[in-house]
């Protein structure tokens, strides 16, 4: 089958478009899958500029997100039949065989079937960011209705989702973007309202947003710099919740303001081996799904690519200010 090897850590053209043998049925729970789109995140150009998760020889498969059809099952398969629709965040890490290739083989814990009323594309651009997203508002920040939350980048892949999630819950969104075009799309999305924070500081603009008080939750999916400048706007006793590493910061105004801080790495269960933990994200996927299909979920795919341009789609995750998610089609 065809496939996207990472043969080293590096630049882009490390991808390279090849021949490797097909994966077949081991265990009596799998399924193959005929994929049809992988989902890019930017974890995929990072593990492929610093290195796989595990000590492990590559080349390797990159790429958690999968979308496609099961074409065989193993014996003892009961939740899944050939035929079925399916999507998943599964492999890609450095150990199982990720999803940028034709074909995949997973134990049918780790899938589900996919909302109805989504392409192939929109399947794959979702799991990984759905399930970060619901993470971090939900279960890190305890985002209850009535509340307000700050989510940063909100059109970006997390960010987009993040907003609409945040929505079905009751809560008013304040979001952070670049441009004008963007506020427009995120309004469309359903924040309430949308900082662009290259024309306004988005700290004055939050103070002044909720009179001072600050938000309930604050969602960083920036890095750093964002997350120092967030404490401020945090409302005492609210909380911050980061996707990345913020650094060695003073946090004295976080501790005077009583805030709880979290992290949000929805690999770690993948990383860490923790099934139980997977299984909360498999019925996240059930519950998005269902709200998908109600037309209370959408998700914005901004550019579709065939397989063989990994190297281009992980170009343009890297040059960064994407609108919602880019996918290959396989």
């Amino acid at each position: 089958m065809k496939a996207i090897l990472m043969t080293a850590a590096g630049d882009p053209d490390v991808l390279k478009y090849q021949d490797i043998q097909e994966p077949e049925i081991s265990e009596a729970t799998q399924l193959k899958v005929k994929l049809q789109a992988s989902g890019i995140n930017p974890v995929d150009t990072k593990i492929r500029r610093n290195g796989v998760f595990y000590n492990q020889p590559l080349p390797a498969v990159l790429g958690c997100d999968g979308a496609g059809v099961v074409v065989e099952t193993g014996k003892d398969v009961s939740q899944f039949k050939v035929g079925d629709n399916v999507w998943f965040c599964h492999g890609g890490l450095g150990r199982e065989q990720g999803n940028y290739a034709e074909y995949t083989v997973l134990d049918q814990r780790w899938v589900s079937l996919s909302p109805k009323t989504f392409s192939f594309i929109e399947a794959a651009a979702a799991p990984l960011v759905l399930i970060t997203a619901w993470g971090a508002l939900f279960e890190r920040g305890g985002l209850q209705a009535g509340q307000t939350v700050l989510i940063h980048a909100g059109a970006g892949g997390v960010g987009h989702v993040a907003i609409q999630l945040a929505k079905l819950k009751g809560a008013k969104v304040i979001t952070t973007v670049s441009s004008a075009q963007k506020a427009d799309f995120v309004k469309s999305l359903g924040a309430d309202k949308a900082i662009i924070y290259t024309q306004n500081s988005f700290a004055n603009a939050v103070n002044e947003l909720t009179g001072g008080k600050g938000a309930d939750l604050v969602f960083d999916t920036v890095g750093a710099a964002v997350f120092k400048e967030s404490i401020a706007v945090t409302a005492h006793f609210g909380r911050l919740v980061t996707l990345l590493d913020p650094g060695e910061l003073n946090l004295s105004e976080a501790r005077l303001r009583n805030l709880l801080i979290g992290f949000e790495l929805m690999l770690t269960p993948m990383l860490r081996d923790l099934p139980d933990a997977r299984d909360k994200h498999i019925e996240i996927l059930k519950q998005c799904a269902q709200w998908a299909d109600k037309g209370l979920l959408k998700l914005h795919v901004s550019k579709q690519l065939p397989l063989q341009e990994a190297a281009e789609a992980h170009k343009l995750i890297e040059a960064g200010h994407t609108c919602g998610k880019i996918v290959l089609s396989v």
